[in-house]
């Protein structure tokens, strides 16, 4: 029976994640179609984790429902929000995915989610055999980078204000599903602060 679900969820939802790599402009329809079956369904509930801070992280994921956020743990032991990761992105602690090396960040659901799952070896044979995949993940790396130094900048030059509203504005549908203490840790600013904040701006 639960064979029977997986496919069946794999078959109505793969649409969704055909579309995803058909926007890249770079894969034949073939391959897509190839491309989707690889995939395994994997449910998480809310506070579920993804991948482990200091554990090596080899599976990539594409968020078909659900929001997860990337943390990471300081010297004196409190948890920091790095970022947010929403329906129809893919998620993965993207340093240890690539180097093998212990992962530096923890991927926690902070709601229930359904994911379509692939690993590592499955992308390792498929980079071997197609150039199409190295130039995706090439795409996947570049937009790593360019949302790290996207947040570094946010961080030294943009407000509390200007980073709240500039969330708010891009992910509007999920904001309200993000505990404040997680939307306080990300801000860089203390949940008191924060509710001051969502006082003074209305959309």
């Amino acid at each position: 029976m639960k064979k029977n679900f997986n496919r069946n969820f794999v078959f109505k939802n793969k649409k969704v994640i055909e579309e995803y790599f058909r926007s890249f402009n770079i894969f034949k329809e073939e391959e897509i179609r190839d491309l989707v079956q690889l995939f395994e369904v994997r449910k998480l509930a809310k506070n579920d984790f993804f991948a482990n801070e200091g554990e090596k992280c080899n599976e990539v994921a594409f968020i078909k429902s659900g929001i997860f956020r990337s943390y990471y743990t300081t010297s004196e032991g409190n948890d920091m929000t790095y970022c947010f990761r929403f329906p129809n992105d893919m998620l993965a602690s993207y340093s240890s995915f690539i180097t093998g090396n212990p992962s530096l960040e923890t991927l926690q659901a902070i709601s229930s989610a359904e994911l379509l799952v692939i690993g590592k070896d499955t992308i390792d044979k498929l980079t071997t055999n197609s150039y199409h995949w190295t130039m995706f993940l090439k795409i996947i790396a570049e937009q790593n980078y360019i949302e790290l130094e996207k947040r570094i900048f946010q961080l030294q030059k943009e407000t509390a204000i200007q980073r709240y509203t500039a969330l708010v504005e891009n992910q509007p549908e999920f904001i309200q599903q993000i505990p404040l203490q997680y939307l306080a840790s990300y801000l860089n600013i203390t949940q008191r602060h924060l509710s001051r904040i969502r006082k003074e701006i209305t959309f």
